[in-house]
């Protein structure tokens, strides 16, 4: 009965950390220690900007940032359209998932890119704010 219960648990534990997903800010919002609007006001997070969710609420999303920090946000500021960031110093965004594809243009770091889906094999398609699509590294990205 312990190796049912303990094969279980890990069922259901494996499940839990693939379940997070990621969210996106829709116009610069405040970011609080707790979820409550009397709460302290940690900073602004900007507008695109990637988040991990945790937790949702009816009026409120415990999220995780690119650092680690866990933070609450109200759920109306969050964006329909998801978003990744640029953490590498620049990435070559490309026409194809391939390191030899034709380059679509570069991004520099902190830049938000739309989040089209997971391209498979480390890849990942985006689209740039001026409407180019494009493919980039998922190592050089964070959000996906």
């Amino acid at each position: 009965m312990s190796k049912f219960l303990a094969a279980l648990l890990l069922i259901i534990v494996s499940h839990a950390a693939s379940a997070f997903e990621y969210v996106s800010v829709a116009e610069p919002a405040i970011l609080y220690d707790a979820n409550s609007l009397q709460a302290n006001k940690l900073f602004v997070a900007t507008r695109y900007l990637p988040l991990e969710q945790i937790v949702v609420l009816e009026n409120w999303v415990k999220v995780r940032d690119s650092t680690g920090k866990i933070v609450w946000i109200e759920k109306r500021n969050l964006s329909s359209k998801r978003y990744v960031v640029v953490t590498a110093d620049s990435t070559t965004v490309r026409t194809n998932w391939d390191d030899n594809a034709a380059v679509a243009f570069t991004a520099p770091r902190q830049l938000g890119l739309e989040w089209l889906g997971n391209a498979g094999a480390g890849w990942v398609k985006v689209r740039h704010r001026d409407g180019t699509p494009g493919f980039v590294k998922s190592s050089d990205v964070w959000g996906d």
